[in-house]
């Protein structure tokens, strides 16, 4: 299987994946780059989420402010990308195609991971196997018997965990409850309430820039050399 090159200016490009092709989109920093590639994966498909939706687009314009290139795909039946919905199975196989392409890319580059929503469900069951330097989570459903978070191996790597107040589909409390929970596990994730926040963070968008931004910091690689 031929796969394409890692892009050296922002494109968007096709990736074989295991139920058909990915519609993928790299975007370079407007900073100055650092060593580190971040995966941000999108909410429900089934709701209308793809690589486009607000919450997602805004937390990769975090990390590019910050230095780092970011990886966004749409999962298997959205957009270009080939496939049906698999209630978070195949999404699964969708991210681990993307992250191993990133690495045989950009063997030197760190992987981060991001999602929101469903997006965060699917970067955090799979976080222990790609072992990520770093892990951001934006309102992970942790709550109801939709996805089961309980059985999840919880990787090690600095976690943040972004969540709004008045979140109308994710239940704060359970994120926080779950939070504590995996805290007895683990080093605690760091979590950010967002007061006056909505699951799609409508007019706190600026916010939640800021909270990834300001909670990604002490994280960040140094700068790269030019060459």
């Amino acid at each position: 299987m031929n796969l394409p090159a890692f892009p050296d200016d922002s494109a968007t490009l096709s990736l074989p994946g295991p139920a058909g092709a990915l519609e993928v989109a790299v975007d370079y920093p407007e900073a100055p780059a650092r060593p580190a590639i971040a995966i941000v994966c999108h909410p429900l498909s089934t709701d209308g989420g793809s690589m486009h939706n607000k919450v997602v687009t805004m937390t990769a314009r975090a990390l590019r402010e910050s230095g780092i290139t970011t990886v966004r795909f749409n999962f298997r039946g959205v957009g270009a990308s080939e496939g049906s919905f698999d209630e978070g199975e195949g999404e699964s196989e969708d991210l681990r195609a993307v992250a191993a392409w990133v690495r045989a890319q950009r063997p030197d580059a760190a992987l981060w991971l991001a999602g929101f929503s469903f997006g965060a469900y699917v970067t955090i069951r799979n976080a222990a196997l790609l072992q990520p330097a770093m892990l951001i989570s934006i309102a992970p459903p942790a709550a109801g018997r939709k996805w089961d978070f309980s059985t999840i191996s919880l990787p090690d790597c600095p976690w943040l965990v972004v969540q709004g107040e008045a979140d109308e589909i994710v239940e704060p409390q359970a994120v926080y409850d779950w939070v504590e929970k995996v805290a007895q596990q683990r080093e605690a994730p760091e979590l950010v309430r967002m007061p006056d926040t909505s699951h799609f963070f409508h007019r706190r968008l600026i916010d939640l820039r800021g909270a990834v931004r300001n909670g990604i910091k002490p994280y960040l690689p140094p700068e790269s050399m030019p060459a």
